[in-house]
Formats: C-alpha cells, structure tokens, sequence
C-alpha cells in the first residue's frame, strides 16, 4: 500500500488536486463519457457511471457538465471518441509502473509515456509485463481525525469491505471491485467524508527504493504522467523511506 498512499499524500501537500481542477474535470468528464458509451447513461443500471457521477460530484463538478458528458457517451449529442489503454512498465530503481489512459490518438499518447519513461531512465513494455503485480481493488481513503478505527472497521465490514488498513494519517478501506459503490454508500450515509474513493490497483509486492537520484527521478515520472491530458491513473509499487520522501519533497 506504501507506493499509492505515499504518492496520493504528496499531491495533497502540494495542493495539486485544488491547483489542477481543471484537470480533474476533464478526467473525470473522460470516465463518464466512456461509462456512459459502454454501459448506458442510467447511472442506476451501470454501476461504473455511478461511481463516476459521485466522484464528480464530490470534486464539486456543476450538474450540466456530468448531464452533458453522459450525452456525449450516449451519442445524444457529439462528442470525441475516447480509446481506453493501459500502458506498463519499469521506472527508476525497478519499480513497476501502470497507466491508464483515454485517449482520441493512440500515436501521439503512446509517444508520449514513453518518452517519459526514457527521460526518467525507466523503458516502457510489452502488455502483460508488471500488470501481474497488481490486484484491482475498490479503495476509499479516511482521514483518520474522522473516526476511531473499530467504528470504522465495523461500519465497513457489513457494508461488504474487505479489510480497513492504518496508514499515518488515514485509513484504506479495501472492497472487490463489484463491491466497492455499495461500500461507499454506506460510508457516505454514515456521514463520512474521504480524502480519495475509487476502483484502483493494488500493488501485491513492493519495491523498497533507496537511491535518492533514483527516487526523484521516480517522483517526477510519476508527476509528468499524472500532468499529462490523456492519462487517467497511475499506481506504482514503490517503498520510499520516509526521511528520504520528506528530503525528495
């Protein structure tokens, strides 16, 4: 769990989710565009466009802008055609990197990451090559100021999760996939707000970095991957020792 908690927690520090709304939106107007095209545009029947709709709403996103995207997914009204493809690869230090893309041009986008892994002195790969290495899993993200851990714990078990993790300062419910809306349902109904919520991958094993030319040259791949349009998600399975995270930060 090292390698996403670490890295979502540097990008609440450095303010990137309020400095890059716009970003967000566009992904986000991404993702239910595609749910809506593969899945239809009742959010009641397709659970993947729920989550998406309750994702935009909790990043604030105005009512018209989710309404117009499903639009465009359901082919009511125009709107670009997005691939979904996932690439994969090794970053500094060995560490196995995934990143989901949508894109309208496979060319330009598949350039792209790999010029930044190149940059970084990692090599983009084949498919299949560290996908193994990861489990997807629903993962909802509690600051840990909310709630004590055994009410937590209680609530999310008979929601159906599978485990609730201690962090440093939150708490990662995990649930399968299929089980995750429901969970969060739940959580939300209690009144709990989260710091993150979403279908993710979990890294089964971690790589333990060390070099700190190798670790910065980790953290700014992963930063030009997430500034980048057409990616969706990254997760990675790195291990950075904390006084090292603080020095790279």
């Amino acid at each position: 769990m090292s390698g996403h908690s670490k890295w979502s927690t540097i990008k609440r520090k450095k303010g990137a989710i309020d400095a890059k709304r716009g970003q967000i939106f566009t992904r986000l107007i991404k993702e239910i565009t595609v749910a809506a095209r593969s899945g239809g545009g009742d959010p009641e029947g397709n659970a993947r466009l729920r989550a998406a709709i309750n994702t935009a709403k909790a990043e604030n996103m105005p009512k018209e802008n989710i309404a117009r995207a499903i639009k465009k997914g359901t082919g009511e009204i125009a709107g670009e055609v997005y691939e979904e493809i996932l690439y994969e690869g090794y970053g500094p230090g060995g560490v196995a990197v995934l990143v989901d893309c949508m894109t309208d041009n496979r060319n330009r986008t598949v350039a792209d990451i790999r010029h930044y892994f190149a940059k970084s002195g990692g090599n983009l790969g084949e498919f299949g090559c560290v996908s193994w290495m990861f489990e997807k899993k629903g993962l909802i993200q509690v600051d840990k100021s909310l709630i004590a851990e055994e009410k937590l714990m209680e609530m999310a078990l008979e929601a159906g999760a599978e485990d609730v993790v201690e962090e440093e300062t939150e708490y990662q419910v995990l649930t399968a996939p299929e089980d995750f809306d429901a969970v969060r349902t739940a959580l939300e109904e209690a009144g709990l707000t989260f710091l993150e919520a979403s279908i993710t991958r979990i890294p089964k094993n971690m790589v333990e970095v060390t070099d700190e030319k190798n670790a910065r040259s980790l953290m700014k791949l992963l930063e030009n991957l997430e500034d980048h349009d057409d990616v969706q998600n990254v997760n990675a399975n790195f291990d950075i020792d904390d006084d090292l995270m603080e020095q790279i930060s």
